[in-house]
C-alpha cells in the first residue's frame, strides 16, 4: 500500500512539473512573489555572480517580485524582473544585486536613484541599463584580497619599499629637510602667483577657443603651405648657391669699404663745404628753381592760357638809350653832356639776397662805397642769380 502512494505522489509531482511549462521547476511560482498580475522589467549587468531564477527582487529589503528569466545577449548580462504591480518606482530606477546575508542567497534590489531626482514611472517593458546597475562585493573577494595581503603579497612589498627607503635615506635625513624646505617655498611661490596662473590659464583657454574657432583656416592654411614647402625644397640647390654668392659678396664688399674708407671718408669732407652752403641758400633755391622753369616768363603765364590760344599784350621799347640803361650800371651820358633821367622802376619785387639784383629791375645809382662800376652788368641773371643763394 506504502508503495502505491508512493508512485501516486510522485506522478502527481511529475504532472506539476510538466505543467510548468518549458522552465521547469523555476516557472512554479513562490509564496510573496509578484503573481501572474505585475509588470516586468529587464535590468543589465555585466555580472551576476551565482544569482539565479526566481530569486527575490526587493525594494527597501522588502519582496515585491522575483527574478524570471536570465539571458546572455552580446556580453550582457540581461534579467527580466517581474514586480508587483502595487510597487510604484522612478523611470530611472537603479538595481543591484546584493547579498541576504554573509553567506545567504542573492537578489535584486531596486531604488530610487540616489544621486540625481526621480523622474518619470516604472512600467512594463522598460529597461535599466548598464549604467544604473551594479553589485554588491562578495565576501570571496574579501577573503581573496585578504589571502593574498597576509601570504606575502602586499606585506612583503611593504617590507621591501620600507627596506629600500631606509637604506637611501640613511645618512641623508639633512638634504632630505633641506628637499622638503625648499619644496615648501616652491609650493608657497606657487600658491602667492595662483591668480596669475589661473589668469594664464584663462588666457589659453581663450587661446584655445579662438583657435578652434579658426579651425576652417588653420586648417585650409596647413592644406596649402605644402605645396609651398615642395617648392622651396625643389630650389634648395639654388637656395643653398645664392647663400653662397651672398656670403662672398659680403667678404667683397667688406674687403671694398675697408679699402676706400680713407678715400670715401675724404671725399664726405671735401662735399661738406658745398652741403653747408646749400643749407645757407635755404628757401632761394626752389624760388630759383621755379623761376628757372618758367624764364623769360612769369609764373602767372599759365593763367593767360586759355586751350589752344592764349592772349598776349606786350610793350616792346626798342629805345637804344633805354636798352643800355637797363644792361648798364649807369646811363650813358649823352653826346652833348646833359645828363639823363635815372629810370624808376614802377614794379616792386621782394628783396633778395644780399648783394643780388633780381632780374628785370634797374639798380637805383648810388654813390656809396661799393656801388657797381660804369659799365658791369646791372642784371646779373639766372645764374647770378643761383650763385648769389648758394653763397649766402
Amino acid at each position: 500500500m506504502s508503495f502505491l502512494m508512493r508512485a501516486a505522489a510522485a506522478a502527481t509531482a511529475l504532472a506539476l512539473l510538466a505543467g510548468c511549462g518549458s522552465q521547469g521547476i523555476y516557472g512554479v511560482s513562490l509564496p510573496g512573489g509578484a503573481g501572474r498580475d505585475g509588470y516586468r522589467v529587464t535590468a543589465q549587468f555585466d555580472d551576476v555572480l551565482d544569482l539565479v531564477p526566481q530569486a527575490a527582487v526587493k525594494v527597501d529589503d522588502v519582496t515585491v517580485g522575483s527574478v524570471e528569466r536570465i539571458r546572455l545577449v552580446n556580453f550582457t548580462a540581461e534579467v527580466r524582473l517581474r514586480v508587483d504591480e502595487k510597487v510604484v518606482l522612478p523611470d530611472n530606477a537603479v538595481a543591484s544585486i546584493r547579498q541576504s546575508s554573509l553567506l545567504g542567497e542573492k537578489f535584486v534590489s531596486l531604488a530610487p536613484p540616489p544621486a540625481t531626482p526621480a523622474q518619470g514611472k516604472l512600467g512594463d517593458g522598460d529597461v535599466i541599463p548598464l549604467a544604473r546597475s551594479g553589485r554588491s562585493i562578495e565576501v570571496e573577494e574579501v577573503f581573496s584580497a585578504l589571502s593574498l595581503l597576509l601570504n606575502g603579497g602586499g606585506i612583503e612589498q611593504l617590507r621591501t619599499i620600507n627596506r629600500e627607503l631606509s637604506a637611501a635615506l640613511g645618512g641623508r635625513e639633512d638634504k632630505l629637510r633641506s628637499v622638503l624646505h625648499e619644496l615648501d617655498t616652491f609650493v608657497g611661490g606657487l600658491d602667492d602667483q595662483k591668480a596669475d596662473i589661473v589668469r594664464a590659464v584663462e588666457g589659453l583657454d581663450r587661446l584655445t577657443a579662438t583657435l578652434n574657432a579658426q579651425k576652417q583656416t588653420i586648417t585650409t592654411a596647413l592644406d596649402e603651405i605644402g605645396p609651398g614647402l615642395k617648392v622651396l625644397a625643389n630650389q634648395r640647390a639654388q637656395l643653398v648657391a645664392m647663400l653662397q654668392a651672398l656670403s662672398r659678396l659680403g667678404v667683397v664688399g667688406t674687403r671694398v669699404i675697408n679699402a676706400s674708407r680713407d678715400d670715401v671718408l675724404a671725399d664726405m669732407r671735401a662735399l661738406q663745404p658745398t652741403l653747408e652752403q646749400l643749407n645757407k641758400a635755404g628757401n632761394y633755391l626752389p624760388k630759383a628753381l621755379e623761376i628757372m622753369l618758367t624764364f623769360p616768363f612769369p609764373q602767372t603765364i599759365a593763367n593767360g592760357v586759355r586751350g589752344d590760344f592764349t592772349n598776349l599784350y606786350a610793350t616792346a621799347d626798342l629805345d637804344l638809350r633805354n636798352i643800355l640803361d637797363n644792361l648798364l650800371v649807369g646811363p650813358v651820358p649823352p653826346a652833348n653832356g646833359d645828363p639823363l633821367p635815372v629810370p624808376t622802376p614802377s614794379v616792386s619785387s621782394p628783396a633778395g639776397p644780399p648783394g643780388v639784383q633780381l632780374p628785370g629791375l634797374l639798380p637805383t645809382p648810388s654813390a656809396s662805397p661799393g656801388a657797381p662800376a660804369p659799365g658791369q652788368l646791372a642784371n646779373p641773371g639766372l645764374a647770378d642769380l643761383l650763385l648769389g643763394g648758394l653763397l649766402g
